[in-house]
């Protein structure tokens, strides 16, 4: 989920560092007991909250959470920092080794798996309480999940979605599909039949493609890794290399992908997709709000059914709430987390982040919010398809996706290698950072 929100503003890892490593106050096991709930007596406890909200609504709604907590437990305060998405992962390296870590993480699973290997991360199956458990799908749990034991809430999700023009599909037409799902083969045709007229198809920023890729492999039961931990494998066969293939086809076959786009970001092609340029385009779903902020008024679009191979499911990588191992307040910090977990506090963070709730009561009183409308039906459902993806265990994942796995995929997307070399390419140099 880290590739959606990299246009957040940097914060400075020294500022962060900072804030964590102020002191704590006592533990809860101190003379006192635990402070409870309703801030009876007993000592003060100050939990450390290392934030990585940025969109306005977003950073509003999670420091109402932080203040509507704190005016409930006066003897269980907490403290709001700001992380960057961009950093997160060096600032937790370097805090979790100097033992300035905040109480509270936030984070995302993908990025969490090695710090649960190292033991950075408390255990919290014994502290979040059944109904938070429950409501939460088990193949979401999974992504947070380690030997049986629970390592992070995980509060949102994302999908990748087709967002089309209506209008362009109509001229060329096209039926806007309306059903469960949309198969592979009748989207690549729709995007051949929409390239007419000066129109590309399809606009496909990825110029980041290995989260994408990865994750709509899935389609196809195409995981890439195998085995968990420092002992995972990479093995590229033919459920794996279905959406490089058929995206490459797109583009160098049936021309339909506008060729610019596959080297521009999510972002920046959806400008060209507001002018007409391309008649659909392939987004995480946090982009309609910035298609319902910033298109004109005339413009028409809607969210298509999900993408369908096999299967319509795609990675679950939900951002994630832990607490730390080396905290002295890990039962008070889960209570924190479980409350943050709320139906309408998730989905006031979720709203705000244009993101998918993981409880179905918080995607409930969206769509309720909402009426459903700017996409916001079709995203919702994304959430039944979310599952827990082979990646998430390797310990060396994000290093081989920025090292080895982006360049390559951006290569084999430039026609500048062979799919055979593509696979070779990914397996070769998983063992070169696995070392």
């Amino acid at each position: 989920m880290r590739n959606r929100v990299l246009i957040g503003a940097v914060t400075g890892v020294a500022a962060v560092a900072l804030v964590a490593a102020c002191s704590s106050s006592k533990s809860s096991d101190d003379k006192g007991g635990s402070t409870g709930g309703n801030g009876g007596g007993g000592s003060k406890v100050t939990l450390k909250f290392q934030s990585l909200a940025f969109q306005k609504p977003t950073v509003a709604a999670v420091k109402k959470i932080v203040s509507d907590w704190n005016a409930a437990h006066p003897n269980i305060q907490v403290q709001y920092s700001e992380g960057s998405w961009d950093s997160v992962h060096d600032q937790l390296v370097t805090q979790f080794e100097g033992g300035t870590a905040p109480d509270v993480i936030h984070d995302e699973a993908a990025d969490i798996s090695g710090f649960i290997q190292q033991g950075y991360l408390a255990d919290l199956s014994g502290d979040l309480p059944a109904d938070v458990k429950s409501s939460v799908p088990q193949g979401v749990w999974d992504t947070v999940s380690a030997d049986g034991k629970i390592y992070a809430a995980p509060t949102l999700l994302q999908s990748y979605v087709v967002m089309a023009n209506t209008d362009l599909l109509k001229r060329d037409g096209i039926t806007v599909p309306d059903g469960a799902t949309l198969s592979w083969d009748d989207f690549q045709a729709m995007a051949k039949k929409a390239t007419s007229g000066g129109t590309y198809g399809l606009g496909w920023g990825l110029k980041s493609p290995t989260a994408t890729i990865l994750s709509l492999s899935l389609n196809f039961d195409g995981k890439y890794f195998s085995g968990s931990g420092q002992d995972a494998k990479v093995d590229v066969g033919d459920n794996e290399k279905q959406v490089p293939q058929r995206i490459h086809a797109m583009a160098y076959d049936d021309k339909s992908i506008a060729p610019v786009t596959l080297t521009q970001s999510g972002t920046d092609i959806l400008p060209g997709f507001y002018a007409g340029k391309y008649a659909m385009v392939v987004e995480g779903n946090y982009a309609a709000q910035q298609i319902t902020e910033e298109a004109p008024k005339s413009f028409h679009w809607a969210v298509l059914p999900p993408l369908t191979g096999t299967s319509s499911n795609q990675a679950a990588d939900p951002q994630t709430l832990s607490v730390a191992q080396s905290s002295k307040h890990v039962k008070e910090a889960t209570e924190f987390v479980s409350y943050f977990m709320q139906a309408q506090n998730l989905a006031a963070v979720g709203q705000g982040d244009w993101l998918i709730p993981t409880t179905q009561s918080a995607r409930d009183a969206i769509n309720q919010a909402t009426g459903g409308a700017s996409g916001w039906t079709q995203t919702l459902k994304g959430a039944s398809s979310q599952v827990a993806a082979a990646f998430q265990a390797a310990t060396n994942y994000p290093r081989w996706k920025d090292q080895i796995a982006t360049p390559a995929f951006q290569q084999y997307l430039a026609n500048k290698m062979s799919v055979d070399d593509l696979a070779k390419k990914l397996t070769s140099g998983w063992g070169d950072v696995n070392q």
